[in-house]
Parts: structure tokens; sequence; C-alpha cells
């Protein structure tokens, strides 16, 4: 099934994600359907509050199907470590058509459980940094734009607004 994603405006994308506690069918199931609605958006990373589930669960494949051993599934992830500094265009599909450039850790170390609730670590650097970065700030209630000077977050709001008024949004 491919869910809608959310858009920002929407309340599930400002507050922190529930930590998820039951490792079943039903969530191998909201798994597989968040790779779906993923790739159908076009994206890289996908958190479930992204589809309006306030659950602490990411999928990530930064090789966008190219390499099957690439897909990630994060169960309430937590960024144990980063290091160093990269700075690079960041975008997200709850926030379509803006992309601005956003400095991060350069490398970074995650640790989360997978679909079974074991638990597991895992380190990337550069873009796979900053996709762990990324949607662990989702499941935090945090967009990409919170890393943005506030003018620059103000400019974006504010188009935004523009186009929810001209019902674009």
């Amino acid at each position: 099934m491919i869910y809608p994603i959310v858009k920002f405006g929407d309340p599930v994308l400002e507050k922190p994600a529930e930590p998820v506690t039951v490792f079943d069918r039903d969530l191998k199931k909201l798994v597989e359907d968040m790779f779906e609605s993923m790739y159908e958006a076009r994206g890289i990373g996908l958190a479930a509050p992204q589809i309006g589930i306030s659950k602490r669960l990411a999928v990530i494949d930064i090789t966008f199907q190219e390499d099957a051993n690439a897909k990630l599934v994060l169960v309430n992830p937590e960024i144990i470590h980063s290091e160093g500094k990269h700075t690079q265009t960041e975008g997200c599909l709850s926030i379509p058509e803006f992309r601005e450039p956003v400095s991060r850790p350069r490398k970074v170390t995650v640790r989360a459980q997978d679909v079974n609730g074991h638990w597991f670590e895992k380190s990337g650097e550069e873009l796979l940094a900053r996709v762990f970065l990324h949607e662990t700030d989702h499941l935090n209630g945090k967009l990409y734009i919170s890393h943005l000077s506030a003018l620059k977050r103000d400019l974006m709001k504010r188009k935004i607004r523009k186009l929810v008024k001209a019902g674009e949004w």
C-alpha cells in the first residue's frame, strides 16, 4: 500500500514520535509499505510521521533500488556518535520543491532496532550520515528547515503559506 506523504504544516511532523514496542507482522507490513511509498515519492529516506504515523520508524535506501542490500530499517533509532562537518543541499518529501544547503556532521553512528527488535549499530558518512540525521530529526519532531537561518526559514514558510492560500499545497 502506498501512503500519501504528509506535508509541512501537519502537526504529526512537529511532535516526537512514539517508540515502537511491538515487533510483529503488522510492523513488517508497515515497513514494506513505507519502502513502496518512499520509492513512489522518489525519496531515499522516509520516517513514519511523514505518512501520518507517529512511530519511531524510518526506512532508508540511498541507492534508490540499485542495491537491494542497501535497504535499511531503523526502529527506535538514536544517534550515538557524530564527527566532522559536511554541507550539502538537502530536501524533504514533506517539503516538496524546496532545497537548501544544510551543514551536518560528516560521519554518524546510529543505534537502532531491526524489524525483529534486535539492536544494532551502523555508521555512515556524508549522504548516509545525512539521511540518518534527517530521518532521526523527523522522529524527534524536527524538520531540516530548523537547521536553516531564521531568515531562510521564514522566507520558505512565507512561500508555503502562499502555496496553501492558492490551493497548491
